[in-house]
């Protein structure tokens, strides 16, 4: 009974916001500033963790923690878990995200991410991929963010998938950095939080359901180490991005109770950074 009325609560909130954020997104997004579409779609995205119960905990590099959404640049890559992932980033860093076409039907969410910039990628078209990746080279030449989960599908968030290196290119054609980041969901108890897990026959509105109804839970994610992108193939790029993000959820998972600790803590609202 109790998941049932948080899950109903968690529900009518998360839709009073979506139909919100398309409102914004349709009247006011495309006439604002690069930076005020960025401050938007960072409150939003943060706004939405919230009302389900997600807390935000960031770790990595104090340099690059401490002001993250100014100190990341180029192609974030990251190990996919969920529909929550896009969130988790934007709510970090604000970028433009690469999307399966499926996700332009969803009700209301499709476009949405429609009107905020998403590009779409329609599978098994070697001419699609190609357009999407010179749409991705241009946005980081131009200055832009962009975001990839190049595993291709999400998994179950204990192990990392091989990475597709194709859309890997767009950062070597524009002469931008790789930033890798790790992605993992944890329960009250540090341990895997199993309600954010999006795959297999999973429908989109069965893990909506499962998120909202869980107890509270934290997204972690952890900024690594710029990868650079000078003199370098696309497969060794996804190699050493890969290795990168694998070892990250490596060692977040040996840890006791799976709970970061160190000093240098900053808490603001639901969003803890951690600065190693």
């Amino acid at each position: 009974m109790i998941r049932r009325i948080r899950c109903g609560g968690r529900l009518a909130r998360v839709g009073v916001h979506v139909v919100f954020g398309w409102c914004l997104a349709t009247a006011c997004y495309p006439f604002l500033t690069q930076t005020a579409q960025r401050r938007l779609q960072q409150r939003w995205s943060r706004d939405l963790l919230d009302m389900l119960g997600v807390g935000l905990e960031v770790s990595g590099p104090a340099s690059l923690v401490a002001s993250s959404d100014n100190s990341i640049h180029g192609l974030m890559v990251a190990n996919h878990v969920s529909w929550l992932d896009v969130f988790v980033i934007s709510s970090l860093a604000p970028a433009t995200f690469v999307c399966k076409s499926e996700v332009r039907r969803w009700p209301l969410i499709g476009s949405l991410c429609a009107k905020t910039g998403t590009v779409f990628l329609e599978r098994g078209s070697k001419f699609a991929a190609q357009r999407t990746h010179q749409a991705l080279a241009g946005k980081l030449r131009h200055g832009d963010r962009v975001a990839i989960f190049p595993e291709g599908t999400t998994g179950e968030g204990r192990t990392l998938l091989p990475f597709r290196a194709a859309l890997m290119q767009s950062a070597i054609d524009a002469g931008t950095p790789v930033q890798p980041l790790a992605i993992r969901y944890l329960d009250a108890r540090g341990d895997h939080a199993a309600a954010a897990n999006y795959c297999g026959e999973t429908s989109f509105w069965q893990s909506l359901c499962s998120v909202a109804s869980a107890p509270a839970m934290t997204a972690s994610i952890a900024i690594l180490e710029p990868v650079a992108t000078v003199s370098i193939t696309r497969k060794d790029l996804a190699g050493k991005a890969h290795a990168s993000i694998r070892l990250s959820l490596e060692q977040l998972a040996i840890r006791p109770g799976n709970v970061v600790q160190d000093e240098h803590r900053i808490e603001e609202g639901e969003l803890i950074l951690i600065g190693e």
